[in-house]
């Protein structure tokens, strides 16, 4: 219908007229209108809460510079890479820039590109207002697994920038023209830290899951974080070492490490243990256990469930294992042949309590290397009295150092070298630190989100326990260790000299069974076969277990989680044939290995009752804690 002139200004009046009578009426009062939550004064108790809470957080502040303060001087030589790496990588990049400035720059115009696209989307999420993140399609991450870092433009666009960086970094670092293989593992070591330690998960302001639960707990999660950090650096003299388990929830001998036995003997660097038979025969020859020293004998004897200890008893050997003494400066000077004089003695023990000539033994990690060496040494000396050897997760061939290649270079061994001059031993809190950053997200940053932005206690997990319960090192015997086993790599090259002998590999000709985990980190499968390859035994055998260093280890029959390979293609060829030929058994490797043991275990005689002894086991060097 067609306005009609005049119309105009009547209906402009009347509109005019209408809005002024809206506006009056949304100025009156509502009696029933309630006041906006924002506009709430704070309760009383969240005012008071408040208060306590900073009132907290300055006296933990006071107490955390306080333990701080009591931190030594730190030694340059063990806190990271030498200036020479550094100056590696930095000639490295300026070669390949002046050599490939072409493929430098499109490196960088790709990363651009992608911060931009990152920007871009999360700009126009925003804009929408309806804050929905862009389409996702980052790989799965376990750090970023709240929901938020996928529907919340805010946190998408950190965890997608995060991944541009990542894989900026590492790009970079592949296309430099580096000297070597030990540099190039080096450099991609040290960027995979910066990256781990860089994630946005590990700050404050950009973890969803701490900030979350900051505003739930009012704050106290945070306080509860700080008073986890306190405890810590407390504990470990001014170092910031975040605690993986709860130390208050085990107590050795009562509720871990309690399969029954007898203190048959003590030296002044181990303890020997019978175990108390629970069978009425036992086959007649002994079982004798070496354990690393670099941690505590009860690996093997967690809980009655996972107790390898038990299990053996329970097959029917008389069992021994060794505890080794946690050694303080004054143990400095203690070496390589004074650990293979105690494996010598220990076994006096064992056939003078049994009255057998012979006897098997098992070493484990370090232990299983030291074995080796004691195998040699009775190989050279005519002494037959070992029938047969156990290796579990042991190196005895170091070409090939692995993870352990940043660790091994000449900066860093000079930096124990240091570290043991002033000290008289390697610190069981720098071993622990050395390890942990092997698996930095899983030991060192995940904890510390947990502990100390979440404000969760740490979990009362056995195997975490014991892995906190470390031991000191001579100093003598580390270095030996570090400069002639691993760097030298003397045993598996022109021989390793021991109480005037040199050692070879070829020297070790027991019957062998060598176990070895499939995703093991510190000691890899594929060098644990290539070690025992080269030994001289004749009757050789060798299992690979499913998961890692220990809890490919501590796998019980009864729990059914990981199983293990076998193979007869024997260890002419390459490993890598022999894992293709290998047979997968959805079972733990226990009986398969007690089986083995068995048949090289003699014939059953009646049990053997250790007595009272010295006292009951655990004995007293383990509850001996590094200070």
């Amino acid at each position: 219908m067609a306005r009609q002139p005049g119309d105009t200004g009547k209906n402009v009046a009347k509109s005019r007229a209408t809005r002024a009578t809206t506006a009056k009426q949304r100025a009156k009062p509502d009696p029933q209108a309630k006041s906006p939550t924002a506009a709430a004064p704070p309760s009383a108790p969240a005012i008071h809460t408040l208060a306590e809470n900073i009132e907290r957080i300055e006296t933990l502040g006071h107490r955390l510079m306080a333990a701080l303060a009591e931190r030594t001087v730190p030694n340059p030589g063990v806190e990271g890479p030498g200036a020479e790496l550094y100056l590696t990588a930095a000639n490295a990049f300026l070669k390949t820039l002046a050599e490939h400035p072409a493929k430098m720059i499109e490196t960088q115009v790709a990363f651009w590109g992608q911060t931009l696209s990152n920007y871009a989307r999360a700009q126009q999420a925003l804009a929408t207002g309806q804050m929905i993140a862009p389409q996702d399609d980052s790989p799965a991450d376990r750090r970023f697994s709240n929901p938020l870092w996928q529907t919340h433009p805010y946190f998408n666009l950190i965890k997608k920038q995060y991944l541009t960086n990542s894989r900026a970094l590492k790009d970079a670092t592949a296309t430099l023209d580096l000297p070597d293989e030990v540099a190039r593992k080096r450099v991609h070591w040290m960027t995979a830290q910066i990256i781990d330690m860089m994630a946005p998960t590990n700050f404050l302001a950009t973890n969803p899951d701490a900030l979350e639960k900051a505003v739930q707990t009012e704050g106290e999660s945070l306080v509860k974080g700080l008073e986890n950090l306190v405890r810590d650096v407390e504990q470990h003299g001014g170092e910031m070492i975040v605690s993986l388990a709860d130390r208050r929830a085990f107590r050795v001998g009562e509720n871990i490490g309690t399969a029954p036995g007898t203190v048959v003997y003590r030296a002044p660097l181990f303890e020997l243990i019978q175990y108390a038979p629970t069978t009425p025969t036992a086959h007649t020859l002994p079982l004798l256990i070496f354990p690393p020293w670099i941690n505590k004998f009860y690996i093997l004897d967690l809980k009655p469930q996972n107790s390898l200890i038990r299990w053996l008893v329970g097959q029917g050997h008389s069992l021994f294992v060794v505890s080794w003494k946690n050694p303080d400066a004054g143990m400095s000077d203690i070496g390589m042949e004074d650990y293979v004089e105690a494996y010598l003695d220990a076994m006096d023990q064992v056939q003078a309590l049994t009255g057998q000539a012979r006897l098997n033994a098992v070493g484990y990690c370090i232990a299983g290397t030291t074995l080796s060496l004691t195998l040699a040494l009775l190989k050279q000396k005519g002494d037959d009295r070992v029938n047969s050897a156990t290796l579990l997760t042991t190196l005895t061939d170091f070409s090939d150092q692995g993870e352990f290649t940043t660790f091994l270079q000449d900066d860093f061994v000079g930096g124990i070298d240091a570290e043991v001059q002033r000290h008289g031993l390697l610190r069981a809190q720098l071993m622990s630190r050395t390890m942990s950053f092997l698996r930095a997200n899983d030991l060192v940053w995940g904890p510390a989100i947990r502990s100390y932005m979440m404000g969760e206690a740490p979990p009362a997990f056995d195997l975490l326990f014991w892995n906190g319960d470390s031991t000191n090192l001579p100093g003598r015997m580390a270095m030996q260790y570090l400069r002639g086993l691993c760097q030298k790599n003397a045993f598996a090259t022109d021989g390793f000299d021991l109480l005037d002998h040199r050692l070879h590999l070829s020297d070790v000709t027991v019957p062998l069974c060598a176990v070895a985990c499939e995703a093991d980190h510190i000691a890899p499968w594929k060098d644990c076969w290539r070690g025992v390859a080269q030994m001289g035994s004749q009757d050789k055998t060798f299992i690979l277990s499913q998961s890692g260093h220990v809890a490919g280890i501590v796998n019980p029959p009864t729990r059914q989680k990981y199983g293990h390979y076998l193979s007869d293609h024997g260890f002419d060829g390459h490993r890598e044939e022999w894992m293709d030929t290998a047979e997968f058994q959805q079972s733990s490797w226990w009986p398969t290995w007690g089986a083995w043991l068995a048949e090289r275990a003699g014939p059953m005689v009646p049990a053997r009752d250790p007595g009272t002894g010295l006292e009951p086991a655990p004995g007293r060097y383990v509850y001996e804690r590094a200070g």
